[in-house]
């Protein structure tokens, strides 16, 4: 099980977003942003690691024919079920993402966003590879870390998460390089944009980076 499973899921993960200083609100908003501009009305839409269902609203708003949203933790579904429940086309499943349980070619866009390529746990080339296998064809998936000119925003949210006891206490000889670390075990990695098309590479994608409010680095790739 997860870190976040264990530790930050539901109640604790909206504590992490309720305490986003300015700046990384924007920085989430960013992201919510630049995701609905890609999607298209009538798109079939997948979030992985859509925790309690936070970022849905937004993208059913661009009117897409459904949105599926998965996570491992049975807590963050529950509670998204509940918090969304005067929603339509919608679906909230308990599901791994490096291993979908949906048909090859279900989905018009596959999205992972807030650094989810590092926060799962698993090899980003079985993400990639999974998440190509349920993209229809001429599909795109968008897969999201953050910029390392967002690097003190993000080590002050962070620090935050922490003094309110969501995260252990922040290990400072290892955070550093895009890497935050805690003496509890947490980890959070974000990748250059070199290696997330060498990602790309490796599974023979045509893929490009755009960066987003100098906060996000998206890696997107085309099916």
């Amino acid at each position: 099980m997860s870190y976040y499973s264990q530790n930050l899921s539901a109640y604790r993960l909206q504590q992490v977003y309720n305490l986003a200083p300015p700046r990384v609100r924007q920085y989430l908003q960013a992201e919510i942003d630049f995701v609905c501009f890609c999607i298209k009305t009538g798109d079939t839409v997948l979030d992985l690691g859509c925790g309690y269902g936070r970022i849905i609203p937004d993208l059913l708003k661009v009117k897409p024919e459904l949105v599926a949203g998965i996570d491992s933790s049975n807590d963050n579904i529950h509670l998204g079920k509940s918090l969304l429940k005067q929603y339509i086309n919608y679906n909230l499943l308990v599901m791994d993402a490096a291993y979908l349980g949906f048909k090859n070619q279900t989905f018009d866009l596959v999205i992972c966003i807030q650094n989810g390529i590092s926060a799962f746990k698993v090899t980003p080339e079985l993400l990639l590879s999974e998440s190509l296998r349920v993209c229809k064809k001429g599909g795109t998936m968008l897969f999201s870390t953050y910029s390392l000119k967002f690097w003190q925003p993000r080590l002050e949210w962070f620090q935050l998460q922490s003094e309110a006891g969501l995260l252990g206490e922040i290990d400072g000889e290892n955070t550093h390089n895009g890497i935050i670390a805690c003496k509890d075990g947490f980890r959070s990695k974000s990748f250059s944009a070199e290696e997330l098309l060498e990602f790309a590479k490796r599974l023979n994608c045509t893929a490009q980076i755009m960066e987003v409010d100098e906060s996000s680095l998206f890696l997107i790739v085309k099916k």
